[in-house]
This record gives structure tokens, sequence and C-alpha cells, in this order.
């Protein structure tokens, strides 16, 4: 998450300043308006002028793992995993990395794999020209060195172990970092497998393929004139078998790449399935080659007694499957928009007392910060959990009046008639911004899905009290702008890219559009705040349920369940697959394409670098509870942490800082213990309230722990279990009709429409 970050960073591309957009004119989206680039002196969105012409056609991949390469005439590493690849004016490198881990002044260590020492492949007829994306997959990418009629073609895609490359005339050409030693004993004339500084490598080229030493250090692939392809691969170990293994599948090249999901009601299920497109080269078609990470791998009995040899990467060990496809199955774990009122708990008085407090501050409060849509978002769904709460709780009088403050500052920014405050289309690029400027978000196309998931949440509460404000001839189409730009689920269209921030391979989001940036470019994209990228999907959600677009619902579904999954991973570990023994942390603050720290953008702070990917703590945060344990366990190191913080001087202004996300992430695996925690005149999160703190932690002592044991058929339901065993059962209805949710172990409830049904 690049928004608090304080680089100074000099953009090597130049920002869009055209004469048209002083005299931007408004489009109309139902009762709003958007500008088709920003006003008067306010900067654009850099350009992205480093496509084929096909590639110009569509809208920009921003945000995605190999985004520098459209950005960037010198791009940065790009961590396809389990290699590591670079483009250079010299030609393509790619290298297996190797693990660094670094010591830091915070007495901790940072992990990573950085691209170092590679392999260069280039033409030997022709100099290759500048590198650029001709085509992507759901996660690949062909990348053109074009240099007039002349060309090489080289695709990539994560996980595989080869670099597919095609040369329009010519032989190839690698030059190696140190001299390397051939261990195939040249058994298969096709084949180079070479040993560089430790590191197994092996090339494929077509039969016929003579390949010539030049130097210790360079070889020459002397190519048949009708066959000019190169597969190059990393290999996990020079062992016989898993050469053969290799050899048996690199003429199979990757053309492209596909990832398809389902939505099963009766598991309460996200079925992913992923496939690979191939071109037979010669010999026997033996499918492609999947590097599976562990998200994919783990407990995964699809996939069970079929995977081959391991990398070590930065996220864990990737193993290879050879198969036509394969698919994974995860959770869907359920929320409902608000929890049940909160019965006779002796602090009802105190909850009462806290709302009355809250409910006349509302309005200062709905712009904590800055004034960007970020900051304006957070305030957005801050008083949208109040006036879940004060509505719960049966405050009409209460809620009628934070709905009407919601609208009125949501018609105020859509309307498009503030010259401050507005939103707008880059149509050369597919992409949606909007003024105040902060945090990058203009000038590296920072985290869209953060920023426009609180907006689009708060736009689906509002539409459960009044559909009518939320019809696309009213307000809705402007919501839609911004759901379309983070989510849309279509290829190769020219408004808006296929998913902008989500990864389908890596099965989580990243923050920064241009994929990379400054002294971090080296480490490739990143992102930090996972749980916003969450809050974006429950946002898509209840969207899609409340204006009944199932399609849209689904995709909701499908990011939600994905991403965390991936949380549980690469930033959490909470299945020990990932984190290196020498990493000292429990939790990753910041995940890049090719490293994971325990830091933030603007602070070093324990609590900060933690409680970043906590929150905000809402009703769809209950995935948390799956790991009880971890909770303790994350806790526990962070009072660690703290005390090492402490020793060095440091002190964080306040001291008890996100004091009541905290609370509420320890209640979920120990409701007592996270309201004793709380301070009611402690610090409050800029995004929360202290009416819905209260309200979650008093919740949570009444209804027990969230129970994953038991699903239910609807996307909108939540099942808890106290400490004696009483489970209790939540279900939503967004519809217009009435709703019978089924549970998997025998309880059905029947829902009336807009409502919110309990039963024990």
């Amino acid at each position: 998450m690049n928004r608090i970050l304080a680089l100074g960073v000099a953009l090597c591309v130049g920002l869009a300043t055209a004469p048209w957009f002083a005299h931007a004119q408004p489009v109309k989206a139902g009762a709003g308006s958007y500008l088709v680039g920003p006003k008067g002196s306010d900067k654009g969105l850099p350009a992205a002028p480093l496509r084929t012409e096909a590639m110009l056609k569509k809208a920009a991949p921003t945000s995605q793992w190999y985004s520098t390469l459209i950005f960037n005439p010198k791009p940065f590493p790009i961590f396809v995993q389990p290699m590591t690849i670079r483009t250079t004016p010299t030609g393509f490198e790619m290298v297996l990395p190797s693990k660094e881990v670094t010591t830091t002044e915070r007495r901790d260590t940072e992990v990573g794999s950085p691209h170092r020492a590679p392999l260069v492949l280039s033409p030997a007829a022709f100099d290759p020209g500048p590198a650029q994306p001709a085509n992507t997959g759901d996660w690949s990418i062909d990348i053109s060195f074009a240099n007039g009629a002349d060309d090489m073609r080289v695709t990539v895609a994560h996980g595989n172990p080869y670099a597919y490359l095609r040369l329009s005339r010519g032989d190839l050409r690698l030059r190696l970092p140190a001299a390397g030693e051939r261990f195939d004993g040249g058994a298969d004339a096709r084949v180079l497998a070479l040993r560089v500084k430790g590191k197994p490598y092996a090339l494929f080229g077509p039969t016929g393929t003579r390949w010539e030493s030049v130097s210790a250090t360079e070889w020459i692939a002397r190519l048949p004139s009708d066959k000019r392809y190169v597969a190059a691969a990393v290999l996990p170990d020079d062992k016989a078998e898993t050469l053969a293994l290799l050899t048996r599948h690199a003429y199979a090249f990757v053309q492209d790449t596909r990832v398809q999901w389902r939505y099963d009601a009766p598991s309460s299920q996200i079925e992913t399935t992923f496939k690979a497109t191939t071109q037979l080269m010669e010999g026997a078609d033996n499918g492609p080659l999947y590097g599976l990470y562990p998200h994919h791998w783990f407990k995964n009995a699809s996939v069970e007694g079929q995977l081959g040899p391991a990398y070590d990467t930065v996220r864990g060990k990737i193993r290879l499957l050879a198969a036509p496809q394969f698919k994974t199955t995860h959770a869907y774990t359920g929320f409902v928009p608000y929890w049940p009122a909160v019965g006779e708990s002796p602090r009802k008085a105190e909850l009462a007392d806290v709302m009355k407090t809250d409910v006349r501050n509302a309005r200062r409060m709905m712009l904590p910060e800055g004034q960007s849509a970020y900051w304006q978002g957070k305030g957005l769904q801050r008083i949208t959990k109040l006036l879940d709460v004060v509505e719960q709780q049966g405050d009409k009088e209460a809620r009628d009046q934070l709905l009407a403050m919601l609208k009125k500052r949501m018609e105020e920014w859509f309307s498009g008639a503030d010259a401050k405050r507005y939103f707008f289309v880059d149509k050369s690029l597919g992409a949606v911004a909007s003024y105040p400027d902060e945090f990058f978000a203009i000038a590296e196309i920072n985290d869209h899905h953060f920023w426009y998931g609180y907006w689009i949440r708060a736009a689906a509460e509002i539409g459960l009290r009044d559909p009518a404000w939320i019809a696309k001839d009213q307000w809705g189409a402007m919501v839609e702008l911004l759901i379309a730009d983070i989510a849309t689920a279509e290829r190769g269209r020219a408004d808006f890219p296929f998913l902008r921030n989500f990864d389908p391979y890596e099965g989580h989001s990243w923050a920064n559009g241009l994929g990379g940036v400054g002294d971090y470019g080296v480490l490739g994209n990143n992102q930090e705040s996972s749980s916003e990228a969450i809050n974006a999907w429950a946002g898509l959600i209840l969207w899609g349920e409340v204006t009944g677009n199932r399609e849209l619902r689904d995709l909701g579904m499908y990011l939600y369940a994905t991403e965390w999954q991936a949380i549980n991973f690469y930033w959490f570990d909470v299945h020990g697959q990932v984190l290196a023994p020498e990493y000292k942390n429990v939790d990753v603050a910041q995940l890049f394409g090719g490293k994971y720290i325990h830091n933030t953008w603007w602070t070093d702070d324990p609590r900060q670098a933690t409680g970043i990917n906590l929150l905000p703590i809402t009703t769809a945060s209950t995935h948390f509870g799956q790991y009880p344990d971890y909770i303790r366990r994350n806790l526990a190191a962070l009072k660690d942490e703290q005390a090492i913080w402490a020793a060095r001087g440091k002190k964080v202004d306040p001291p008890d800082i996100w004091q009541d996300v905290f609370a509420k992430y320890q209640a979920l695996a120990d409701p007592a213990a996270g309201l004793a925690t709380w301070n009611r005149w402690g610090a409050v999160e800029l995004g929360e309230t202290r009416s819905h703190t209260l309200h979650f932690l008093l919740s949570l002592n009444e209804l027990g722990t969230p129970d994953f044991g038991v699903t239910a058929d609807t996307p909108l339901y939540s099942v808890f279990k106290r400490a004696d065993g009483r489970r209790t059962y939540l279900a939503f209805n967004a519809g217009k009709a009435p709703l019978t949710v089924r549970f998997s172990d025998g309880k059905s409830l029947t829902v009336a429409p807009g409502t919110l049904a309990s039963a024990p």
C-alpha cells in the first residue's frame, strides 16, 4: 500500500497534462457525472506508451506483477516465480534467485530473492528493440523485442519454470554471469543443461539445434532455419529425472492462461480452475507444466500424489504439476452486513451513551484526516457502521440522520460539481482517478481497490435502506463506475482492464499501479494493507446482493475467499509453509514480488506494522477467527516487538494507537479478553467509532466466536458458537422475496426481504 510513502521519487515517465484537460467536460452517469480528464492544472495519470499496437487498443493493465513494462523504459525486475526476469537493451534476463536475509535496525529480518547474476538471452542476428508487452493472459505475458521487421518474442507465466522464446530470424545468444558447467552430458542434442554459480538451468531447442560454445560464459544456439525457438528453464535441482521431466514438457509452449471461478452454494465453496493453452512445437504433446504455490497445493486432494520437484521461493515451496489443468477449492465463510442488537448486556447503557456522543460528532468524523477519496471513503464507512449500530439498537431518528448525511456527502462527490473533489476517467489508460490527490494515487495509480472499496460498501448499505438511491438512473451509475475500475471480469476491454489489482495466480492483490517505483522498484510490486483488499471484495458481494447482480456477487465471493487464503499463507503463514526460519516476525506487513518485511511505508512502529493488515475490522472480518491460536501468537509477538521498539527510544503518538482494532481482533479469539482490553477513552482508528467497536465487542461476548464448521447456502450468513457449545445462526436477505437459508448442520432460517434473521 503505497499510501504514506515519502520517497521523493522522480518518475521516469511524464504525466499527461494535455491542454484539453483544462476544458475537461463532464459526462453524465445517472444523477451524477465524472470528468474525462482532470480539471485545470491538476495533473493527469502517467502515460503507458510501452505497449504494442494491439495492446494499446486495450485498457492498460496497471497494478499487475508486470506493470513496470508498460510504464518504465528501463523496467524493474519482474518476479515471475520461481524465476525472476528483466528486460534490458541487450536482451532478456532470467535467473533462479537465491534467498537473502537482511538484518534491520529494528532487530528483525527481511527476507527476499533479488534479481542477481542473470543469464542473458538475445538474438544473434539483430539487436533487440525496446521491450513491450504484446499480449497478456490471466497469469502470463508475451513480451516483444521488435526492431523493425525483426522480433524476439518471450512468454513467461507465474509458476511456470520456462521462458519461451521465438525469433523472427537467426540464432539465439546466451551469456552467463560466470562459467557454466554442463551436467547433462549432451545425451539429447537439443538440450543444453548448465550449472551456473551452483544453480541448474536448461535450454531446449528444436531438433537440429547445435549448441556452440563461444567461451566459458557464452553459447550460441544454432537453430534450424524453419524452427527459431528455444525454451529456457530454471530447474529445482540437477537430477537426471528432473531434467527428463522438464524436457518432456519443454515443447508445449504456453500461448494463453485462463482462470475460471464458480460458487457452489450448497457447499459454500469457491472452485477455481487454472488452465494454460499450449502450442506443441515438436514431439509428443505432454501438455503444460504448472508450478503450484502453497495456497494451490496445501491440503488440495485433487493434486495429491501428482506433485513433482519443488522450488524454494519467497512464496514457500512451488511444486511442479504435469496436468492439462488444475483446480482449487476454498471455503467461502460468509458474513452479514451487521450484527443484531445487543441484548441485556450490563454495558448496554454505556453503549447508548457512546452512540449518543458519536451521532453528535458524526459530521466531523466523516472526514477524519486528509481530503482525498481514500480518507473520505473511510469516513463514509465509519458513519455507515455507526448507522448499523444505532439502527439495530432501535434509534431510528439517528439512523435517518446518518443516512441523510451519507447520501449528501456521496452526492457532493458524485455530482462532479465540486471544483476540488471529483472523479475523472482517463480513457487512454482505462482508469478512474480522483482529486484531491494523495498517497501517489495520481502519479503511481495506487490503491484503487483500497480507496473504492470503502465507497462501494457504503453505497451498498445505503441501498439496503433506499434502493431508489442506488438505481442506475440515480447514483448507482457512479458506484458501478468505481466497481468497473477494480472488478471488470471481461478481458480485453478498452475502458477497463481485467481485475485491475488482483493477481489470479498469486491469489492476492497488488497495490502499486506502476509495478514498482523508486528504491523499492527492484523488489517488484507490493501490497501492504491486505485487509483493505478484503473490505473491497466484501463491498462487491454486498453490492451484488443488493442489486441482484449475481455475476458480480460471485466475482466478489471468488476474490474474497481467494484473498483470504493468500493472506493466511503469505502475510500470516498460519500453516507454517512460507516464512523462512530466519524471519523473526510472525506476520508480514508488506509483501513485495521478491521480498517480505515487517514495516510500513510511514513508520516501523510494530503496532501499525501489524494493524495495517487487520483494519478495518467489521462483520466481514470474522475469518480472522478461523485461527484463534494464531491471533494469540501474533498479539504475544507484538508485545515483544513493542518492547524492542521502546528500547530504541521510539515513541508513537498516541501510545495506544489503534487499540480498538486490536481489541476487536483479540475478541475474535477470546471475546471477554477483547472487551477487557478495549479502553473507551483510548485512541480511535480513523475509520472506526467507539459505538461500532463496543457493539462489536459486546456482540461477540453474547454470540461467542465464529464457527467455521457450519456453512450456509447463501452469501450473507454467519454462525457463532459459545463456550458451552450453543450456536447462533445469522442470515441476511438483500432480495425482494422471502429467502429460506439452509445450514450444513440441518438448521434452516426463513428470512424476510431486507432483514437480518437470527436464531439459536
